[in-house]
């Protein structure tokens, strides 16, 4: 599976290819992998979305998942740059419960460009499955200047 890695400023990235999508970004390096057109356009889009450049990805994304995440991954990707929704918000957008979305959110396999981190608590930030937790959601919220709104 074609992959490559970048540095961020939330930690060095890896992001996996499959079948002309990208199917997972998660933290650290990954096995050195060959390269790709995609991929190379996936962190040419990263890079400008930290640099504050880009607030909409435009990759073919091909998350595996279940019918519900599936649901619960598209409701997050309907949230703009720099704007928040709760759990509730997105259980009542896909018939279900905030916990449920929490379980999905947590299972996302493509973070940042899917969303998850603009998905909170109703009583705060609430968690965050990627490496460095609250302190890396806190970041990317920051980035898209949504973490005053979200305090």
């Amino acid at each position: 599976m074609p992959s490559i890695s970048m540095p961020s400023p939330v930690g060095q990235l890896t992001i996996q290819e499959e079948a002309g999508a990208i199917v997972a970004i998660s933290w650290g390096n990954g096995a050195l992998g060959n390269g790709s057109p995609l991929l190379a356009e996936a962190v040419r889009q990263l890079a400008a979305y930290f640099a504050g450049s880009l607030t909409d990805f435009d990759l073919p994304l091909a998350p595996a998942g279940s019918p519900f995440e599936q649901r619960v991954w598209a409701a997050m990707q309907a949230i703009r740059y720099g704007q928040t929704r709760c759990y509730g918000d997105l259980a009542a957008m896909v018939g279900s419960a905030p916990r449920a979305v929490g379980g999905a959110c947590g299972k996302n396999p493509i973070p940042i460009v899917i969303p998850c981190h603009r998905v909170l608590a109703k009583s705060g930030l609430g968690g965050y499955s990627g490496e460095g937790g609250l302190e890396t959601k806190q970041r990317l919220l920051a980035l898209e200047g949504a973490l005053r709104k979200a305090a």
